[in-house]
């Protein structure tokens, strides 16, 4: 069978969408593994599966799977990817409201040329769980924050990257304390406004930037006192901007660089 999919990034963590009525009822889990295949698909960070509007609270409704074919709840870059295609596609403008897993973020539109286009997504209020915990490691135990920000989120304070992150990355993701997996990032504050992160997501592994990791991993700094909010965060796919209210609103890249079949 074919599926039709446009490809878009944010901030070079990239996502394929597709209409509903595109994508194959059964197996998406399988489609999914098949279609962000570097070397033998497509290539994605993840797949969305999008549904026009069918209430009136919301332009579009998104299922997000990773790259590994499970399902998350939300994705910030992702779901400004999805904004993008539904503006393109005559569905929405100035605002765009999607309805996630996490349920139903507002987007507003700041920029656009052609096929690049600038948002400021509503994250919604983060949820502490953890201001400063230690997780329980074979080396010693490991200073985190945990944070929820519609997904589960580990924020691990550090002074450099020069050591194996993303190994690490891995074992929290997979660590028992986490029975429904969690995302990771690597926090090192650069000054006041700003931090340095690395990503491990929870389903798709390094990704080039995280919009709910740079969420979680902002929320961190500042709680710890790292960084004040405003809060620029460098991730190697380009920097987003987030300020911290009650809710955090993060301004970032979509950009439609792709469309075509995939033969599954």
């Amino acid at each position: 069978m074919k599926i039709p999919f446009t490809k878009a990034h944010g901030a070079k963590n990239d996502f394929l969408l597709t209409w509903e009525a595109d994508a194959p009822e059964d197996g998406r889990a399988e489609a999914a593994r098949a279609l962000c295949a570097r070397h033998t698909g497509v290539g994605a960070d993840g797949w969305m599966v999008v549904t026009p509007p069918c209430d009136a609270e919301a332009e579009g409704f998104l299922r997000l799977y990773n790259s590994d074919g499970g399902t998350a709840e939300i994705s910030g870059n992702g779901t400004r990817c999805a904004a993008a295609f539904l503006i393109r596609h005559g569905l929405a403008a100035g605002v765009v409201r999607v309805r996630t897993g996490a349920g139903v973020k507002t987007l507003r539109l700041m920029e656009r040329r052609g096929l690049e286009f600038i948002l400021e997504m509503d994250m919604g209020r983060p949820e502490i769980t953890a201001a400063r915990g230690f997780l329980p490691l074979a080396g010693g135990p490991l200073d985190v924050t945990l944070i929820d920000v519609g997904n589960p989120q580990c924020a691990v304070p550090v002074t450099t990257f020069d050591f194996d992150w993303r190994k690490l990355g891995a074992e929290i993701e997979f660590h028992p304390n986490f029975p429904n997996r969690t995302n990771v990032s690597f926090v090192c504050p650069a000054d006041e406004h700003t931090i340095d992160v690395r990503f491990w997501e929870r389903g798709a592994g390094e990704t080039m930037s995280s919009g709910t990791g740079s969420t979680g991993a902002m929320v961190a700094a500042v709680t710890r006192g790292m960084a004040h909010s405003p809060v620029d965060v460098r991730t190697p796919g380009g920097t987003l901007a987030l300020r911290w209210e009650t809710n955090v609103y993060l301004t970032g890249p979509a950009v439609i660089v792709a469309e075509g079949q995939f033969f599954l």
